[in-house]
């Protein structure tokens, strides 16, 4: 009977208000199952968690992001005492999102089900152990009153489903960023909250590599805090960084990874009054860190801290200098995966990787003269290249000429009112306009287009890129559907295969053939051809008054090493970085290795110049696209120029489209 009146009390006593560290002090302890330090939970070796629950018990601050290091007590001594709090006195949805499925498994068995079989106020709440007991599963765990969702982020639909009140997103930066074509695996975490009022939004995550790193640009949306140590000298305070660590050497001394360094006489530097601290003073001295806001406050808060405030045997200063030696080591070999290693798990730092490419001021300042949609003397043949997003049209157009020297003729945005999806829209009027238009030569005479190639890769857009594609393939201009290779090492062009109009396929249906791009070599050649200056083959030029995000777009992607395929390299995106112009500029040059330009001999190039200055007999007056001066706006504003019948394709056209058909 007592036992049942405890229970009862217990199920109507209103929840105790207290914050996350308070309650890891009362009432959380420790399993040897996951520490080598068992027991009552305490902060003595990480002072810097007091500030962090602080923001998430914060009702007021909406998205937490802490850039990180290892061994600073991220998901055992900070996320896991809030979420122990979050489960025992304020109970809602939660949800965890992993890189990969196998995270799950080894954050479920190593870090949370030890917490809660340790801590008696969480082992009454939740069965860990039978786990198909009220519902629990390996990836889904239910409490009183809320519940625990565990899933990768390989999947749209684990993370599009279900409202959540809180979610906390491991490792951001190892997340899909596009997850089977529908989007940024984070971005539709973020999305799944905001229906619910006083959500939350928690990214712990150590960065990669520098301006690919998703974590280290979130932090630079928030307020910046970092933690400040003060020196037991002077009294000055300041974020503690590997440039302060210094260390003896030994001319007599000669390893042959370490050199002469004397890795025991490692000390730390304060920077104001040069002051040295051993491990000990070290210690002492983070102890008393302090929180300074960097940024301007909001309701989006984050945190950097590395493996400098550690104060475990493993992350002493001897230990962190041999780790820097033995990676410096290896990097000498033409090995940089500890070097990178070091950058990211000890300092929280993204690895920069050195490259030769321009800037964007490099770039603006080899502007030319000429104007938008008008073709410089020596540009003979006009591609496209379209991207296809789900709100606009993409554009870019280059002129081409001997040795493949290219000019940019056009760059700019086609809004769609109702989505591109629908092939009535407007947008797709706006296309053929800029596709079947002509096109002004410096020298007198008029240029069509000669192909152009639209981006079928989204599972969202590629109907409609289907549908625009064969209902104008006979107009003139060799309009292909093309999509990324898959395979890394790909050629930029390979032979379509022919579609058997008898399988399933979307492109089957409508009897297409879809290029494959061979990215990467596009992207090697483009970015090459970018650090050339002056006149002559491979040389690119572009036009004075081009829509300033043109060269930003173009410098949007570093090549680094792949996630997935070890030891390769391959072009990825930069956090945040639009790249349309990018893509573009690689379709256009895709369509000009398929009409073999780079192939064409001097005789040839003579003889498509001459044709041009005699003009086409057989074409009827067209429409020029009018040259304008551009505004700096995120869409194209021209209007669609009337429809107009089509330039007569000559017997060589017909033959090639025969072929292709």
């Amino acid at each position: 009977m007592r036992a049942k009146l405890k229970k009862a009390w217990k199920k109507w006593t209103p929840p105790e208000r207290i914050g996350s560290l308070d309650w890891g002090l009362k009432y959380r302890w420790l399993s040897p199952e996951q520490t080598s330090m068992p027991g009552r939970f305490k902060d003595d070796l990480f002072p810097w968690a007091k500030f962090i629950l602080a923001a998430m018990d914060d009702p007021n601050v909406r998205v937490i992001v802490v850039v990180k290091s290892a061994q600073i007590g991220w998901t055992d001594g900070i996320w896991n005492t809030f979420l122990g709090r979050i489960i025992h006195t304020d109970p809602c949805n939660v949800f965890i999102l992993f890189a990969k499925g196998e995270a799950i498994n080894k954050y479920v068995d190593k870090k949370f089900n030890p917490s809660v079989r340790a801590t008696p106020a969480l082992r009454e709440l939740i069965d860990v152990d039978s786990q198909k007991k009220n519902g629990n599963r390996a990836k889904f765990k239910r409490f009183p009153g809320g519940s625990l969702t565990m899933e990768g982020a390989n999947s749209p639909s684990n993370i599009k489903s279900d409202s959540i009140k809180i979610a906390c997103v491991e490792e951001p930066d190892d997340c899909s960023n596009n997850v089977k074509g529908q989007g940024d695996s984070v971005y539709l975490l973020g999305e799944r909250l905001k229906a619910v009022p006083g959500s939350k939004l928690i990214k712990g995550g150590t960065p990669t590599i520098k301006g690919l790193s998703r974590v280290e640009e979130d932090y630079k949306a928030t307020d910046r805090r970092t933690f400040h140590v003060p020196c037991h000298e002077c009294g000055e305070g300041h974020v503690l960084s590997w440039e302060n660590v210094i260390w003896d050497t030994d001319p007599d001394r000669n390893d042959e990874i370490f050199g002469q360094a004397v890795i025991e006489s490692a000390v730390y530097v304060c920077p104001h009054c040069g002051t040295e601290w051993d491990d000990d003073q070290k210690a002492d001295n983070v102890k008393n860190l302090y929180e300074v806001i960097e940024g301007t406050p909001g309701p989006d808060v984050g945190f950097y801290i590395n493996e400098l405030y550690a104060m475990t045997d493993g992350s002493r200063l001897p230990e962190l200098v041999k780790k820097y030696l033995k990676a410096q080591h290896k990097f000498k070999q033409g090995d940089d995966s500890e070097l990178i290693g070091f950058f990211n798990n000890t300092l929280a730092l993204g690895y920069e990787y050195q490259t030769d490419a321009p800037d964007e001021e490099a770039l603006e300042k080899r502007c030319e003269t000429y104007r938008e949609n008008s073709v410089p003397a020596h540009g003979l043949i006009l591609t496209v290249g379209i991207d296809v997003q789900p709100d606009r049209l993409a554009v870019t157009i280059w002129a081409w000429g001997r040795g493949e020297e290219s000019w940019l003729v056009y760059w700019g945005e086609l809004a769609a009112s109702r989505g591109v999806t629908d092939t009535t829209d407007p947008v797709w009027t706006e296309l053929d306009t800029i596709l079947f238009g002509t096109y002004e030569h410096e020298r007198g005479y008029t240029l069509r287009v000669t192909a152009a190639h639209i981006d079928s890769g989204d599972g969202n857009t590629n109907d409609a890129v289907y549908h625009y594609v064969r209902t104008n393939k006979n107009r003139g201009v060799k309009l292909r559907a093309i999509k990324g290779s898959k395979t890394i090492d790909a050629e930029i062009v390979t032979t379509p295969k022919k579609v058997d109009v008898n399988s399933q396929t979307k492109a089957a249906k409508y009897g297409l053939q879809v290029w494959h791009v061979g990215v990467n070599k596009a992207k090697d050649l483009i970015a090459g051809r970018m650090k050339n200056t002056g006149n002559g083959p491979g040389r690119m030029h572009w036009y004075q008054g081009v829509r300033r995000d043109f060269f930003k777009q173009m410098l949007g992607e570093i090549k680094a090493p792949s996630r997935t395929q070890r030891g390769k390299l391959v072009w990825q995106q930069k956090a945040g970085a639009p790249v349309e112009a990018w893509d573009c500029t690689v379709y256009a040059t895709h369509a000009a290795r398929v009409e073999r330009l780079h192939l064409k001999t001097a005789a040839q190039w003579d003889a498509i110049e001459a044709d041009l200055a005699q003009g086409d007999m057989f074409a009827p007056p067209v429409e020029p696209v009018a040259p304008k001066q551009p505004v700096p706006v995120t869409v194209n504003t021209t209007k669609p120029a009337p429809q107009t019948q089509a330039a007569k394709p000559s017997l060589e056209d017909i033959a090639r489209m025969m072929h292709e058909d």
